[in-house]
């Protein structure tokens, strides 16, 4: 579903046989690894919709596929597709021979591509209804929402958990299921290697601020707030105790006193009733016969080329699989252009997925943005050639094993086997033609994008088998996820409410301006997203912690961090002091441990020009001006920023037991010094560095078992190539020899490899084929050298010996290197 949309049991890290053994599990992911036959996989699809293209096109679509370098093709499988007007179930063919479903999954297995199913009952894709039948609506209208003051859903969401609705679910999962079982994937043999449960669950009611509030939901939720809450339910609510209907209204249009708890208790209710749903869903598949592979939950979240709301989908959806054998989740996004502004966004979307998963679940992405986003087909939008290089090698960077490129081909909406008198009597929104902006066009061609995904997709096929078994590395340090600061999907229109909103959305994961998420990556730090309510955070774990926060972070929250800096964790605080928890209670506990009194918040506005001076080991450094700033009075500690008018301060340095925390209460620009400076004074120190000119490069690195790595450079720079050394721990990388890259430009760089039977020491080029006793290379500037333990040759190469290791300097863009 594209960003302007709207409106076995087990296949866990089980114990069994080591990775490539006669008994390995078909499918199986384990230590952050996807696992084919017991071997680490880097699975690539690209989506087809076959309901889309007549069943004569589907073997050119595939060929397409082929030749992009897919080994995988995903496709939605639409309810509202198969089901006929007389309620029963096509998936054979014998209406229309497009709804021959396992005639399609027949032809990729026979093609030599895994599938990911994506089954519904839910699958969006323009599709009305968003791919359930109107006529289970229709027959079961209990199941549509009522939301806030007892108004109608604008969307076609439904109670997940309504008796009518599931009853349904099943109904079709009986039908659909049995087709995929019968092509689960073999030892040996392609085949159906996930399936997804729903599709971007909770986002309707999210994106229209319409929860479920049927009669049915407001029973469970009445419940659990009783056994929630118990007898302190009557001073949270003043509708405890009340007659069911009073309490259902009093829900449904809530006083402002109570609203921000509510609006806290909800979203936290729904987290565990849509884990309860996908469990429901598992447990269908599960006996018609769908075994042995990962259940996938995809998580949606970006508009507007933005994913600051994505965490939303995390927190919604993190208990239906986060630490749950057998279960996976994928991000959806729709980013267009990776740039300054975004680059941060995607970084967080998998920093934060992985910081709520298990130590073997890995992270995927399961609608990855493939096509030029002209998705109005008007010409008012484009992305450029680089956008999808630039995102899948992030991606990959962070330790991705499953991309699925969607949309990959375009198609047609068929007609409604009877017409609704919709307008257009098709099954899709988006006209007849569908797709427009995909790699390969409704009609098969090759649209803009088509030649640069190719390039991507073969770019990581030639790596794939290096990437498949690495793990990504981190530096000391990790940015804070609170769940709770996203449950924001489910907002009644209070003052409370909004103060809690004002206050937390500007500055929540990314910090105010961005600027603590921006300011960390581009100044060189590797670092992974933790759940911070989670547990208790070790120092030993997590020596450095950087977290923005407003002022409502709830108290066990803060009595951790409290904890955490005394036993001499090191706390890195953006945003503002907090003092309330979630629900607007007051919440104190880390400020007083602080020792800082707040006092105004300043904003810069009304011809004030609000400014900041720089002091202690933040200077020198010019004075800035700042859009916000809440003036402290501290009790101890140093001064490192203060409000120049008043000279109160904004900034400060705090010891805290046997810890040390920078509380910065002010929106600070992205200065890379100044972030940089102040996580290398709580002991935060970039392992790997460069020398680049001009901001934009940044350097992440993933590892093998042993000890094989590869160094993923970026230039996110939109026109500036840059050329640059590499150092770790201040020892020179790549013998010193200077990278280049051009803007918006990446490169997966080898270092201590074994490929094609040769021990790279390092290569300032891509690797670009490997093959036994030789690899080929593509270079990224005008020179590249390779450095190889052993005697090594390539044609027209300057060779160098030194100490056993064989120096190749070669002036050509592409080239092969052959063990001697």
């Amino acid at each position: 579903m594209h960003r302007r949309t709207f409106l076995a049991a087990t296949a866990g890290a089980a114990p069994g046989p080591g990775p490539g053994g006669p008994d390995a599990a078909p499918v199986t992911y384990r230590d952050k690894q996807f696992l084919l036959d017991g071997k680490p996989a880097l699975v690539m699809a690209g989506e087809i919709h076959y309901f889309r293209l007549e069943r004569a096109d589907w073997q050119s679509r595939l060929d397409m596929a082929k030749d992009a370098g897919f080994n995988a093709v995903a496709t939605y499988i639409p309810w509202m597709w198969h089901e006929t007007p007389d309620g029963t179930i096509d998936v054979t063919g014998h209406t229309r021979p497009e709804r021959d479903l396992g005639a399609f999954l027949d032809l990729c297995i026979a093609n030599g591509f895994d599938v990911i199913a994506r089954p519904g009952p839910f699958t969006m894709a323009e599709l009305k209804g968003e791919g359930v039948p109107d006529r289970v609506r229709k027959e079961h209208p209990e199941i549509n929402p009522t939301g806030w003051n007892g108004g109608d859903s604008p969307t076609w969401a439904v109670d997940y958990l309504a008796p009518a609705f599931l009853k349904e679910a099943r109904r079709w999962y009986g039908a659909v299921m049995p087709v995929l079982a019968q092509r689960l994937r073999r030892k040996g043999r392609p085949g159906v290697i996930a399936c997804q449960l729903d599709n971007e669950i909770g986002m309707l009611d999210w994106l229209s601020n319409t929860p479920a509030l049927t009669d049915h939901l407001l029973q469970d939720f009445n419940s659990w707030l009783d056994r929630t809450h118990g007898p302190d339910l009557g001073g949270r609510y003043p509708f405890a105790g009340r007659p069911a209907d009073e309490r259902d209204h009093a829900i449904r249009t809530p006083g402002d006193a109570y609203s921000a708890a509510l609006m806290h208790d909800l979203g936290t209710f729904m987290r565990g009733r849509f884990a309860r749903y996908v469990m429901a869903l598992r447990e269908a598949a599960e006996d018609h016969g769908v075994r042995g592979v990962p259940f996938l939950i995809n998580i949606h979240g970006t508009a507007d080329n933005s994913a600051e709301n994505f965490p939303i989908g995390i927190s919604q959806l993190m208990e239906t699989y986060a630490g749950k054998p057998g279960m996976i989740s994928g991000a959806d996004f729709y980013l267009g252009d990776l740039s300054f502004r975004n680059v941060t966004d995607l970084y967080l979307i998998n920093a934060f997925m992985d910081a709520v998963h298990d130590g073997d679940q890995p992270v995927t992405a399961l609608e990855f943005e493939a096509g030029h986003a002209d998705y109005e087909d008007n010409l008012d939008e484009q992305t450029g050639a680089a956008a999808a290089d630039l995102k899948t090698r992030l991606c990959l960077a962070q330790g991705a094993k499953v991309i699925n490129y969607y949309l990959f081909a375009g198609g047609f909406n068929p007609k409604l086997d009877r017409p609704a008198g919709d307008g257009n009597d098709r099954i899709g929104s988006t006209g007849e033609r569908h797709g427009f902006a995909a790699p390969v066009d409704p009609e098969g061609r090759p649209g803009p994008s088509y030649p640069a995904l190719r390039r991507t997709v073969h770019a990581v096929d030639a790596n794939a088998a290096l990437l498949a078994p690495m793990r990504v590395e981190y530096d000391a340090l990790a940015l804070g996820f609170v769940p709770d600061h996203y449950l924001t999907e489910y907002h009644p229109a209070t003052d409370s409410v909004q103060a809690v909103l004002d206050d937390v959305q500007p500055v929540r994961g990314l910090g105010p301006r961005r600027a603590l998420a921006r300011g960390m990556l581009l100044g060189g730090f590797r670092y992974r997203g933790v759940d911070v309510q989670a547990g208790d955070l070790d120092p030993a774990r997590t020596p450095v912690l950087a977290l923005a926060t407003g002022e409502y972070l709830d108290g066990v929250i803060q009595r951790r961090l409290v904890d955490y800096l005394e036993a001499g964790g090191r706390l890195l605080l953006s945003g503002r002091l907090p003092g309330k928890d979630m629900a607007g209670r007051p919440a104190t506990e880390l400020r007083n441990a602080l020792g800082l009194k707040p006092g105004r918040t300043l904003t810069d506005a009304n011809r004030f020009f609000l400014s900041v001076s720089a002091h202690g080991w933040a200077a020198p450094r010019a004075e800035i001006r700042v859009p916000k700033a809440q003036l402290c009075t501290p009790s101890r500690g140093d001064v490192v920023l203060r409000e120049v008018s008043t000279g109160d301060g904004c900034g400060f340095d705090i010891r805290v037991g046997k810890g040390r925390a920078v509380v910065l209460t002010n929106d600070y620009r992205c200065d890379l010094d100044f972030w940089t400076t102040a996580l290398r004074e709580l002991g935060a120190v970039p392992g790997i560095t460069h020398d680049a000119r001009l901001p934009g490069v940044f350097l992440l690195t993933t590892a093998d078992a042993d000890g094989g790595r590869l160094l993923h450079a970026f230039n996110i720079s939109s026109a500036y190539g840059q050329e640059f050394t590499v150092a770790e721990h201040g020892k020179p990388l790549f013998g010193g020899e200077r990278l280049q890259l051009p803007g918006r430009g990446a490169a997966m760089l080898p270092l201590e490899l074994e490929a094609g039977g040769l021990h790279i020491a390092y290569a300032t080029a891509e690797i670009s084929g490997v093959a036994a006793g030789r690899v080929s290379f593509r270079a990224l500037g005008d020179e590249a050298v390779v450095a190889v333990d052993g005697r090594a040759r390539c044609t027209g190469a300057e060779v160098s010996v030194e100490g056993g290791r064989t120096v190749l300097r070669v002036r050509r863009p592409e080239f092969t290197v052959h063990r001697d």
